[in-house]
């Protein structure tokens, strides 16, 4: 008789993968082309012209993404729902593993800084050596600490206290610090020199960045999955933010939470062994990656030219196309990352992110790319140039109204409606698929705080991101009109700890934003006021920005959305033993929060 397999838990994971991305993406055209049916119809209400057809080129810019996102999430939901083992069942390695297995390689730890406060990175390392140390199983792991540090003034007390902790280990785990004089290459260039130095000697390496946390038992569940399958080239646990005091992250990771989960889930299933890698919290087999995963400089002529600063997702397809499988360990299993407390703070790295994709337009006719890697880098780069085609369509939307000078002459009201409620459900869908699984399931509801905080939260959650999503669309339009004209940013110093954001920098920062938002205003309220409402959806973040980033980031309110308890995420309720350790204000501020219902 045939043994079971983890693949038999769920009819839906049965068919093969091929048959799974052709269902996908046959799903993901249909709505497309129903959605761009459904736009020429609502724009017909007094003739099709250009203007029409403009707004329908720019509408259909927008359109994969929300609708892939859509489609990951019915299907995460799914999965999530009848699944018996949900994570085998997109993993299928993950149901080898029972959490008994010997750990019989060799792995290190890299974590990679620049002009970090070292106390933080030693605070956040010090609870998973100490668990590596306790098991008995220290000897099958090597810290490195990768400085890239430039900054005379860090790099000194830096070195000091690192080779200082490197000492008060040494006779219990090996821990190396390395820095280098130059971060040529950036993170990519210092993971390739480690390579070259130590990476013979390891069979893995768990990548970390300056604000990861793993527990003991995240590490030992990605150890062991990548011994358990030797196709296993890079795999990605799940990402979830750090509980945090500062109002814009509760409310920002808090709708992440929601959104990853079945988006990641779902995505996991058609992608198969074509999963995502984020350069973070993640495991990669050494000797593929050091033979295969090495990124080329990009020339002269090239939009942006010199290293590859988002390397993520490029050394995935590398590995890939070297015959390994990438793929995504989505479970939420005590794997964190600290988010940027303050909306100027997310722009600073949002804008980093969008050249580092901007970069992927060089690779996509690289030979032997899989299909679906080619579809990753072009989806990665789509995510930013539909930026500005939303933008396109609010102030061409908003012209035209007002130069028709009704609503009704412009697009058929029952049609309009229609198109803009599924719109929001698309863009949605990934939290409310998640919000329903929790909904369902008591015990975690009430880790979310019970069923009252956590719709209240969902919906704080909701509003908030109508309001940011467009902020940043602005961003990434005014960013893109510049990369012609030689604009681009640097890998800057993150500023991780909660702080308040004056008005006269939030003005600095965003008063082009607020500009579009007022000019959106001014131009309906003088010609179809009617039309304000709708038009909102899009310009209400931009109109609102300025006192956006200032009350978002008061540790007033801070303090009183931790007080109340809203935005609650598991590990406010329960901290892990390496989270409570931290004594961070977060953790603190949880112990005296309302108890969930």
């Amino acid at each position: 008789m045939r043994e079971r397999s983890p693949r038999d838990d769920l009819w839906i994971a049965a068919p093969p993968l091929a048959l799974r991305r052709l269902l996908f993406f046959s799903l993901v055209a249909l709505t497309i082309a129903g959605l761009l049916a459904l736009s020429v119809f609502a724009l017909s209400a007094n003739g099709f012209g250009l203007v029409d057809l403009v707004l329908v080129v720019l509408f259909a810019v927008t359109l994969p993404w929300y609708v892939i996102g859509f489609w990951n999430a019915v299907i995460g939901f799914l999965v999530m729902r009848f699944a018996r083992d949900v994570v085998a069942s997109v993993t299928p390695a993950a149901g080898l593993v029972h959490g008994e297995e010997p750990i019989t390689t060799s792995t290190a730890i890299l974590v990679c800084i620049r002009n970090e406060a070292p106390e933080r990175g030693i605070r956040r390392l010090t609870p998973l050596i100490e668990e590596l140390v306790v098991r008995g199983i220290a000897e099958r792991f090597h810290l490195y600490v990768l400085s890239d540090t430039t900054d005379p003034a860090t790099a000194a007390p830096e070195q000091e206290r690192f080779l200082a902790f490197a000492a008060a280990w040494q006779s219990r785990i090996a821990v190396t610090y390395r820095r280098r004089s130059a971060n040529t290459g950036f993170k990519a260039g210092n993971i390739r020199d480690f390579c070259g130095r130590w990476g013979a000697i390891h069979d893995f390496a768990v990548v970390l960045d300056a604000d990861s946390v793993m527990t003991a038992d995240a590490v030992l569940r990605l150890v062991r999955v990548m011994q358990a399958d030797p196709r296993l080239g890079i795999l990605q646990s799940l990402v979830i933010g750090l509980p945090s005091s500062s109002a814009f992250a509760r409310i920002f990771q808090f709708g992440m939470r929601l959104a990853m989960r079945s988006y990641t889930i779902g995505s996991a299933w058609w992608q198969g062994d074509c999963g995502p890698y984020w350069g973070h919290n993640a495991i990669i087999r050494l000797a593929p990656f050091t033979a295969n995963c090495q990124l080329p400089l990009l020339p002269e002529g090239s939009l942006i030219k010199g290293h590859v600063l988002s390397h993520d997702q490029i050394e995935a397809v590398l590995m890939r196309r070297a015959g390994y499988e990438v793929r995504v360990l989505a479970e939420e299993g005590e794997s964190f990352e600290q988010n940027p407390p303050t909306l100027v703070e997310f722009i600073r790295r949002d804008l980093r992110w969008c050249q580092g994709n901007m970069q992927y337009r060089h690779f996509l006719q690289m030979p032997g790319l899989r299909p679906v890697s080619r579809y990753q880098l072009g989806l990665a780069i789509l995510m930013f140039i539909a930026s500005p085609a939303w933008i396109g369509l609010l102030v061409i939307g908003t012209a035209a109204i007002a130069w028709t000078g009704s609503g009704a002459a412009f697009i058929r009201a029952d049609a309009g409606i229609a198109l803009l409620t599924i719109v929001l459900v698309t863009w949605f869908a990934p939290n409310i698929a998640t919000a329903i699984d929790v909904l369902t399931r008591p015990r975690l509801r009430r880790a979310f705080g019970g069923t009252f905080r956590f719709l209240g939260s969902f919906a704080i959650a909701t509003i908030f991101s109508l309001l940011l999503v467009p902020i940043m669309w602005f961003g990434h339009m005014a960013f893109l009109m510049g990369l012609p004209f030689g604009r681009t940013v640097g890998w800057t110093v993150q500023a991780r700890e909660d702080h308040a954001v004056s008005v006269a920098l939030a003005a600095r920062q965003l008063w082009p934003q607020t500009l579009l938002g007022l000019w959106v205003m001014i131009v309906l309220g003088l010609t179809v006021p009617s039309a304000i409402p709708y038009t909102l959806v899009i310009a209400g973040g931009p109109l609102l920005s300025i006192p956006l980033a200032v009350l978002s980031a008061s540790p007033l309110v801070g303090r009183a959305v931790m007080r109340i308890g809203l935005c609650r995420l598991p590990e406010d309720t329960v901290p892990p033993a390496p989270l409570a350790n931290l004594e961070t204000p977060a953790i603190e501020g949880a112990a005296s929060a309302p108890p969930g219902a």
